[in-house]
């Protein structure tokens, strides 16, 4: 196995054509299916279906070209540090799901780390994103949470995808509003308390089966719902039109403000946060003080 096999394979990955990526890098198809012909049989694993129509990349190509990004990513650092002398800046990326207390430890970890020796790239997006995210090394560490619910269908797709999720904390169930919302005063409400107003969802795209849903009783027929695609509109939604949504219960003032409140859902559910992360791949230095952070909020759980 050689790096231009490499170079090669991501380069037809990239293109999704074989024609386009032997243009783009100058040689004829049919040396380039030779090439990539010859590494698959290296490996033993198909990378590429071909057909009339392009090319379609296996379950197992995908991770393939997961470690060959990388190993390409690698190769770049250490031509630019030892061999160009050029200035560079090490990765660190976090993929999550919509959690205001996962940005803050991130902004917590910068700042003692500094932004000096490295380049940070933080991900808030959908559930099936951050999977694919870790899965595929975009990001090293990927915050989400399971429940009695989607258990078993996510893990079942860590397995497939050679991730492990690591608990944090478990958390109850709170509907986190506007302080605004004549609900807000109470010591705790209940579903048939919030079917006056409209239940606020994040839009998880063509992934939008009830297992990656973002919010626990995605099951639940609400009369009223409105799905968003940021943190930011969800919060003016809240305080707009009274919605609510369903969480974790940790408010982080600092980046929200003080104008919103979390009241305990009277209902016995809870969720787990965790994190996922590629097996037996040990965390980075600084994916371990991101952990570190996200750990001290476990004080605040009730």
């Amino acid at each position: 196995m050689t790096l231009q096999q490499l170079r090669y394979a991501v380069c037809i990955a990239d293109n999704k054509s074989i024609n386009k990526a032997a243009a783009e890098l100058f040689i004829t198809q049919p040396s380039l299916s030779s090439t990539i012909k010859d590494l698959e049989n290296e490996i033993n694993i198909t990378i590429f279906l071909r057909s009339n129509r392009g090319i379609v990349i296996t379950p197992e190509g995908e991770e393939f070209l997961g470690y060959a990004r990388q190993m390409l990513e690698h190769y770049k650092l250490i031509e630019e540090r030892y061999t160009e002398n050029k200035n560079f800046k090490k990765k660190f990326s976090v993929s999550m799901q919509h959690y205001t207390f996962a940005v803050e430890a991130f902004i917590r970890m910068a700042r003692e780390f500094g932004l000096d020796e490295y380049e940070f790239a933080v991900h808030e997006t959908k559930t099936a994103e951050v999977i694919e995210n870790v899965k595929n090394q975009k990001s090293e560490i990927g915050i989400l949470y399971l429940n009695d619910f989607n258990r078993k269908v996510i893990e079942k797709i860590f397995k497939e995808s050679e991730l492990e999720f690591i608990p944090l904390f478990d958390c109850s169930i709170y509907a986190y509003i506007s302080k605004s919302n004549p609900l807000a005063g109470k010591e705790s409400v209940t579903m048939k308390e919030l079917e006056d107003y409209p239940c606020l969802s994040f839009e998880q795209g063509q992934n939008n089966s009830f297992y990656f849903a973002e919010e626990v009783l995605s099951t639940y027929d609400y009369k009223k719902i409105i799905k968003a695609d940021d943190r930011a509109t969800m919060l003016n939604l809240m305080k707009g039109l009274n919605g609510y949504t369903l969480c974790s219960g940790i408010i982080c003032q600092e980046l929200n403000g003080d104008d919103y409140a979390a009241i305990p859902l009277a209902k016995d559910e809870t969720m787990t946060i965790g994190y996922i992360k590629r097996k037996k791949m040990p965390l980075s230095r600084l994916g371990e003080m991101y952990i570190n952070e996200l750990k001290k909020y476990e004080q605040y759980v009730l």
